[in-house]
Parts: C-alpha cells; structure tokens; sequence
C-alpha cells in the first residue's frame, strides 16, 4: 500500500464543530507527550503535519486529517489525534473540558473503527490501564502501540512487550506494536495493523455505542 495524500482537515474544540462523520476513522490517544503528533508524522511520511510540541498538553482540540491510499479497500481515511490525558499542564477549566469532549468522540463516533493507544515504552501508568479497558467495553478495535522504541536495548524489547501485555491484561488478539518516530521503527506494521482493522481481519464494530 501506498500514501498517496494526506492532509490537515480540521481542529475542534467541541462536539459540534467535528467534521461529518462520513470515512472511516481511527483514533490516536495517551497520555500527554508520548508522542502521539510525532508518530502521525511518522506513520504518514511527513515532518510537520501534525504540530509537535515538547510542552505537555500543547494539543487542546480534536485534530481530524485525511489520508488518501492505494488499498481498494481502504483508499480514504481519517487520523484524529485526541488530546493527550495524564499531566498536561494546562487549567483544570481546559482538562474538565477535555474529558467529555474525548468521551463523546470515543462513545458517540459512529465512523470510528479502531483506537490506537500509544504507551511510552519505558513508562506506563494505571490511567493508561483504565483507558484500555474503557475502550474495550466500547467494543472498538484496539492497537497498542510503544512508543520510543528506539531508547530501548535489543535485549530489552521482547521483555518490555511480555510485560506490557501482562500489566495491561491485553488478549493475545490485541497487537502490540513497538514504535519509534525518530527511526520510523514499526510503520509498516502499524499500517499493516489499521488496515486489518477496515478490511475485516480484525474488524469490530462499537455495538455498544448509542446510535
């Protein structure tokens, strides 16, 4: 498969200003800097499309881009990178504002077809837990991405995903993939993953979403 576009659409800040809910979408969430707009960069062949920031909690909006593909069966989709949990550095005004608008996106989407969760290799939190297992009772495919991989020693890496998916108490059909936006460690079994998702291998459907 081929990127053959990909583009900036939108930032939101409410529900109602979300783009019409018409392609097929998947989701980036975690915790703030861990990397999320640095991987979208990554995953999609560019520098500067999503804004990176060292600043934790820098993405405060809901930001929708469009990518066009060579797969047949998936020749248009949408990235949306959801502002980052944990401990962004920004008013409790702006975080209580967060937590529903994250909360309709994820529960009220009907376009979303899977949620990428990315977890710093080295680190990982009980948030980060609470929000696998939230988004596997919405019943959305689920990728579990680790981000910073490159900071990890090759004797490391086996152990590191053993423990991730112990900790998380992830099934073995959930991937974990280990990634690194410096080296680009990982793309193409990301895309490899989101496209299983939409062309049916590991496809599920939010059933428990309101319709």
């Amino acid at each position: 498969m081929k990127l053959l576009s990909a583009e900036f659409i939108k930032s939101s800040v409410s529900p109602e200003q979300f783009p019409a809910d018409s392609l097929p979408e998947i989701a980036f969430v975690g915790r703030s800097n861990v990397g999320k707009s640095s991987l979208i960069n990554s995953l999609l062949h560019r520098k500067k499309l999503a804004k990176v920031s060292k600043t934790p909690g820098k993405t405060r909006a809901v930001n929708f881009f469009t990518v066009r593909t060579s797969d047949p069966k998936l020749p248009l989709l949408s990235l949306v990178d959801l502002p980052g949990y944990g401990y962004a550095k920004v008013s409790k005004t702006t975080r209580a504002q967060w937590g529903p608008m994250i909360e309709h996106y994820l529960e009220q989407r009907q376009s979303l077809g899977a949620v990428i969760l990315l977890i710093e290799s080295r680190v990982w939190m009980p948030q980060d837990v609470m929000t696998i297992q939230w988004v596997q009772s919405l019943g959305c495919g689920l990728i579990i991405v680790l981000t910073k991989a490159d900071k990890l020693r090759q004797s490391e890496r086996k152990p590191t995903l053993t423990e991730v998916r112990v900790a998380c108490g992830l099934p073995a059909e959930v991937p974990v993939i280990l990634y690194s936006a410096e080296t680009h460690e990982g793309r193409d079994a990301l895309w490899g993953e989101i496209r299983a998702q939409f062309n049916g291998l590991r496809k599920h459907e939010c059933d428990t979403r309101e319709r």
